[in-house]
């Protein structure tokens, strides 16, 4: 287990430190995610730089605009949390977020609750059991969030027919993506036509410890997304937009 003291050279890189609360939380974020990790096997990335690099440094770096400059408390959503990233990250690196976290599955989410209370975001999390289809079309989450991300969850336009639907105007979705090229981008703005949406900026970075390439992409509307998006349940996965005749 890295020694939390060793992690200066981290937020270095990174261009943001937490303070002594949020590193204690991060520290029972990972005895958490150990624990439970046991019994569900929720991820490889529990130990060490897996953790610390993996999970958290690539959790908050799409994000470091808002780190080192907060604005107003912002609404965000994880869709397809899994494990709980980077959702549980983002709610201890920005104490005044409110974080809803998404996934279809029952024992993840149980997990991912418990975590949660564990180190102290309880009242900043709201757990939604359901496939993130119907949650584009509920009424408390359609339009309803500053900003939505995904990480492994699925192609990107898979991804944004998910995103999009959740954006307030203003909004921007983040789409965490590991190796990304031309013809990747192509697609995604093919897709992006139909849900009147914008890509902007795309970030990349290479996370330190040589653990990989990385990519955000910054999607935001350009207007009210149109009602028949999402899809239906499997709808999106299975002939994502854009896709060429």
């Amino acid at each position: 287990m890295r020694k939390v003291d060793s992690l200066a050279p981290l937020w270095e890189s990174l261009g943001w430190r937490p303070d002594e609360r949020q590193l204690a939380q991060f520290s029972t974020l990972q005895e958490q995610l150990q624990q439970w990790n046991r019994r569900l096997n929720l991820t490889r990335l529990v130990e060490g730089d897996d953790y610390w690099i993996g999970q958290v440094y690539d959790s908050l770096w799409p994000w470091l605009p808002s780190l080192t400059a907060p604005g107003p408390a912002p609404q965000l959503i994880d869709v397809g949390t899994g494990g709980g990233f980077p959702g549980l990250a983002l709610a201890i690196a920005l104490p005044e977020a409110h974080l809803t976290l998404v996934d279809s599955v029952a024992r993840k989410l149980e997990a991912v609750e418990a975590m949660a209370r564990a180190v102290g975001l309880g009242d900043r999390i709201t757990l939604r059991r359901e496939r993130v289809e119907r949650t584009g079309h509920h009424p408390d989450c359609r339009g309803a969030f500053d900003g939505a991300m995904a990480r492994a969850v699925a192609s990107a336009p898979v991804v944004a027919e998910y995103l999009v639907p959740l954006l307030r105007p203003g909004g921007q979705a983040v789409l965490y993506r590991g190796q990304w090229s031309a013809a990747d981008q192509q697609d995604l703005e093919r897709a992006l036509v139909p849900l009147q949406a914008r890509l902007g900026a795309v970030e990349r970075r290479e996370l330190p410890a040589e653990r990989g390439l990385r990519h955000a992409l910054r999607v935001s509307p350009l207007g009210p997304c149109p009602r028949a998006y999402p899809r239906a349940v499997g709808l999106p996965a299975k002939a994502p937009l854009g896709q060429l005749s």
